[in-house]
């Protein structure tokens, strides 16, 4: 799952919400620079990654792009279902999607100082382009793709993984659906089994 993703499953607590938001940028023993609450958002955030990487639905979805992006056909899936995500909002929450983000911002950029530079640093990003709301938008999408590929060390093609999506539209969507309510489920049974 991407950001938006990770944020929403996080729940109400911002210890986890930050730690989910920076979990990609915690290596090694900075681990133990955070409070128990952000490193249980990161734990939180590193379980969802093996769950959805796991799981046979997802692997759907990564296979029919596997063979034109090859290992980054896992990256474009997690950034897909946050489109599907943000599109379905009001199945998932009672809050609107504007008014979650920006929740989210405030309580990431009163958390500057204490975030990894890298987070950091895309968190200016993020606010400056309004990246989660964005996921609502095709548009929105398409530029996170066209970002992710300039970043990539290899060439990866994912400017052009928009195409898919929209020749795809509704097996992605109906995969999404599948997939996340399990999803939920097992973060609630991880939260309550983990006294997270």
């Amino acid at each position: 799952m991407n950001f938006l993703s990770h944020l929403y499953l996080a729940g109400n607590s911002e210890g986890l919400i930050i730690g989910n938001y920076i979990a990609d940028s915690v290596k090694g023993s900075d681990f133990n620079n955070f409070s128990k609450e952000i490193q249980q958002g990161i734990i939180l955030h590193r379980k969802i990654d093996t769950f959805t990487d796991s799981h046979p639905v997802v692997e759907q979805s990564k296979l029919r792009l596997r063979e034109k992006y090859k290992k980054y056909a896992g990256v474009i899936v997690d950034i897909y279902y946050d489109h599907y995500l943000a599109i379905n909002w009001n199945i998932y929450s009672d809050i609107e999607l504007e008014t979650f983000v920006n929740r989210i911002y405030f309580l990431i950029n009163n958390n500057l100082s204490i975030l990894p530079v890298k987070s950091a640093m895309f968190t200016k990003y993020m606010l400056q382009h309004n990246i989660l709301l964005g996921y609502s938008k095709l548009e929105g999408i398409e530029k996170v793709l066209k970002g992710m590929a300039r970043r990539t060390s290899f060439e990866s093609n994912m400017e052009y993984a928009i195409d898919d999506l929209k020749e795809h539209f509704i097996l992605f969507e109906n995969e999404f659906k599948e997939f996340f309510p399990e999803l939920q489920e097992y973060v609630s049974r991880e939260i309550l089994n983990s006294n997270i």
